[in-house]
């Protein structure tokens, strides 16, 4: 096998994640086939023999290019909006492709892509990485030009459109608020047992460099992340993150940190600390009582 056909190979394991990012950022699987392609191209002729994280710097091309394609798509927006209504794929007038766009619904929900469409390609970009594909805004920021507190605004204001536009079900928000108050309380109690069962085997803790000179730290797969909790977080309360199920510390009323669940499968699939004075004034917290 020669070094063109192993680079090939190595693309094609990346190939499942890179078009589901260009498919939610898109909302379209035949424009998402065009993003792969060109991020493969882009590959192709670039040498990435000193890149260490193939997945990363695959991911953030295919970003790049679905970015440029959103943009372009609001520079026509007049014709665009009937075009790429979620449901059928561009540029498909006789049905070819209907059976993956309607994978891509199914898999993503029709209302959601909808609402996505309404968002400005930066804060489409910010929601799908991170809420989706759990990508660092530290690692999104450099994609959309602006501060990894400034990209997390983006995210922020995305997710709460989205959230107050999704219908999400009662039961699922219950379902969501026990898993975190379960979390909380086998924090508290150091009860590590029951820590590594509400989380994911590959759960992921990050925390911002203001947490970091708190001295926390960052942490990966579930053994690592429930030691890092157990028998803490004795004084984090319950909240609504950005509308969504987590945690906040707040002495004296005042948000230090905010603790940023993401839930998937019933189980954490990543938690962020917060500290940052900018990126929590920008957080929509609510104290929740249980």
């Amino acid at each position: 096998m020669d070094e063109q056909e192993l680079l090939a190979a190595r693309f094609e394991e990346h190939r499942p994640r890179l078009r589901a990012v260009a498919c939610r950022m898109l909302g379209s699987a035949a424009e998402a086939d065009d993003a792969v392609q060109d991020t493969w191209l882009r590959l192709a002729r670039t040498d990435v023999g000193d890149v260490a994280n193939l997945g990363g710097w695959l991911t953030t091309v295919v970003a790049r290019v679905s970015l440029t394609m959103l943009r372009n798509r609001e520079t026509h927006r007049a014709d665009s909006w009937e075009t790429h209504l979620p449901g059928r794929a561009v540029g498909d007038d006789d049905g070819t492709g209907s059976e993956e766009q309607a994978e891509l619904i199914d898999s993503v929900g029709l209302a959601l892509l909808v609402v996505l469409d309404t968002l400005s390609p930066a804060e489409r970009l910010a929601f799908v990485l991170h809420d989706m594909f759990v990508v660092p805004f530290d690692e999104i920021a450099p994609i959309v030009e602006l501060t990894p507190a400034a990209t997390r605004q983006l995210a922020g204001r995305a997710r709460r459109r989205v959230r107050g536009t999704v219908p999400h079900s009662g039961t699922d928000l219950v379902r969501r608020c026990a898993i975190v108050d379960a979390f909380l309380a086998a924090s508290r109690g150091g009860d590590f047992e029951a820590l590594m069962a509400l989380l994911a085997p590959d759960v992921v803790l990050r925390v911002d460099a203001a947490a970091a000179l708190s001295g926390a730290a960052g942490a990966v797969g579930a053994a690592a992340v429930a030691g890092t909790f157990s028998g803490r977080a004795s004084t984090a309360q319950p909240a609504l993150v950005d509308g969504v199920p987590g945690a906040v510390w707040a002495p004296g009323g005042k948000p230090r940190v905010a603790i940023d669940f993401r839930i998937e499968g019933g189980r954490i699939a990543s938690i962020d600390l917060v500290a940052d004075a900018v990126d929590l004034r920008a957080m929509d917290l609510q104290i929740r009582q249980v």
